[in-house]
């Protein structure tokens, strides 16, 4: 086997160690958090955490999708202008398969399996404030629960439509915002 081959195979394993550490890590805090949320408060805010934890999916796949479907060439004439985060944005092209693997399987298959945890727990408050109530528990939980996935599928499949049609836009935005942030560091 080659260096350069034996480099890449170290690199690829040290990138999917990464992201298994990461997903751990992420998927137990904000299991963690939702659960330790979703227990203490109404059903009203409960719905609106599940909302914003759906929508945080949908964003991450169009930026998974857009940095996938972008093209490096119009972000060499920025940086040659010297636009702040043009670099960024062809190291995320450049690298848009880990930054899709990221982006799409970690955090989006992260919130949805969090979205779905959050439904169970509003299908328990739900059949508790509906005591005296003749709905079956099993027909609640379907119905939330399609309810999610329903909601997940559709901004999704909207999303990547509208993240291949901007990516340009997308990735401009998205280098911009992480440009701030390393800035600041």
């Amino acid at each position: 086997m080659s260096k350069n081959k034996k480099g890449n195979s170290r690199d690829m394993h040290k990138w999917l160690l990464k992201i298994f550490i990461w997903s751990i890590t992420i998927s137990s805090s904000v299991s963690l958090l939702s659960d330790l949320l979703l227990r203490r408060v109404n059903l009203l805010v409960a719905f609106i955490l599940l909302i914003c934890i759906i929508f945080i999916g949908i964003v991450f796949d169009i930026i998974g999708i857009s940095v996938a479907t972008a093209v490096e060439t119009p972000f060499h004439a920025m940086a040659a202008k010297k636009i702040h985060g043009s670099s960024i944005a062809i190291k995320l092209i450049r690298n848009s398969d880990k930054v899709a693997t990221f982006c799409n399987d970690v955090i989006g298959d992260i919130c949805g399996i969090v979205s779905g945890t959050m439904g169970a727990l509003i299908t328990d408050k739900l059949l508790q404030q509906m005591l005296n109530k003749n709905i079956p528990s099993e027909a609640l939980s379907a119905m939330v629960g399609g309810m999610i996935a329903a909601g997940t599928i559709l901004g999704k499949a909207i999303g990547k439509t509208y993240g291949i049609n901007n990516s340009r836009k997308i990735v401009t935005r998205v280098s911009k915002i992480l440009y701030l942030v390393q800035k600041d560091r």
